[in-house]
């Protein structure tokens, strides 16, 4: 091919918008995108749950992460056309079940961790086919902090935060945690186009 042909090609592609991104570019974008929103989704919560905690103690703060967790997820998941939300292998919301992606990589960040990897910063991402479909999908992992955590997650749950667990979610699972276990995991999942 001429060299005037190449330009000639190149220059049309950038004039009707197509430019060939490598795979691995879309997945550094992917991937830091998901973190900024996880950041977001992170701040956001936090910021309810430490107003909740102050109005009205721990137990007031599970009523709020009930009601405001999912909120967030659902806006954010609306507003950016993603799927953004929590899991765990240890459930106290039902509506948070894993996939069969996610429980497999929360079983790797448990045996990441068992080999000595801090939960702190632990993420992974990659591109899976979906029924025909490609969806990037990422999680990062929620570590257990000392505090406020071990007040709803911990081994020993006072009283009322026992009787607001009781009241919000019944069948709850996600206890029992030490400062540092992982709780469960972000997760994202993106259409790829």
């Amino acid at each position: 091919m001429k060299k005037s042909n190449i330009i000639l090609s190149t220059i049309t592609a950038v004039a009707i918008g197509f430019v060939a991104v490598p795979a691995s570019a879309n997945m550094d974008k992917n991937t830091a995108e998901s973190r900024a929103v996880i950041k977001q989704f992170f701040g956001k919560l936090k910021g309810e749950l430490v107003a909740a905690i102050k109005s009205g103690g721990a137990p007031h703060a599970v009523s709020v992460c009930n009601s405001k967790a999912p909120e967030i997820a659902g806006d954010m998941s609306k507003a950016k056309g993603w799927s953004i939300g929590r899991t765990s292998l240890k459930l106290r919301n039902p509506a948070n079940r894993p996939d069969a992606w996610e429980k497999k990589v929360l079983e790797d960040f448990e045996a990441r961790k068992a080999k000595g990897e801090k939960p702190m910063g632990m993420e992974f991402a990659e591109i899976v086919d979906d029924g025909g479909k490609k969806q990037f999908r990422y999680m990062s992992a929620i570590p257990t902090a000392e505090k406020p955590c071990l007040a709803c997650h911990g081994a020993k749950i006072p009283a009322a935060v026992e009787e607001a667990l009781k009241a919000d979610y019944p069948n709850d699972k996600a206890r029992g945690y030490k400062a540092g276990d992982i709780r469960g995991a972000f997760t994202i999942s993106i259409p790829v186009k």
